[in-house]
């Protein structure tokens, strides 16, 4: 799997965002374990605290088709320099892959490279980790 194809595929989950109170449309591209590609966008509610990130949508897309451990991530915004996963969505990531590689893209082809770790050096852990 290539970072052009998660790119592109994070970049045509964008246009699904539903962001009608910020207008800030992000698509997420998550390469499962099993060499799948899972997408997902943020979800806004009038009732802000009920917003869904598109990273946790993704994350949620994966887990309900039996995927639970990722490659990659891709996250595709359109602000400069490119969004990175808010706390909530770190924590929520870690839970499934805590040295994840992450790519945060804007439509202006700015990438930048980070770990969940990076992110997250102090994440909160279960003894699963």
């Amino acid at each position: 799997m290539n970072d052009k194809m998660l790119i592109e595929a994070a970049c045509e989950a964008q246009s699904n965002a539903y962001a009608p109170y910020s207008d800030f449309k992000v698509g997420a591209a998550l390469w499962g374990d099993d060499g799948q590609i899972y997408t997902g966008v943020n979800v806004e509610n009038c009732s802000h605290g009920l917003t869904v990130c598109a990273e946790r949508s993704t994350v949620s897309n994966a887990v309900s088709h039996g995927c639970k451990s990722f490659k990659k991530l891709v996250i595709y915004s359109s602000c400069s320099p490119p969004a990175t996963p808010c706390g909530a969505c770190r924590q929520v990531l870690f839970e499934f892959t805590p040295d994840l590689e992450i790519l945060c893209v804007n439509n202006s082809d700015e990438t930048n490279h980070y770990t969940l770790s990076q992110l997250l050096p102090d994440a909160f852990r279960s003894n699963r980790h």
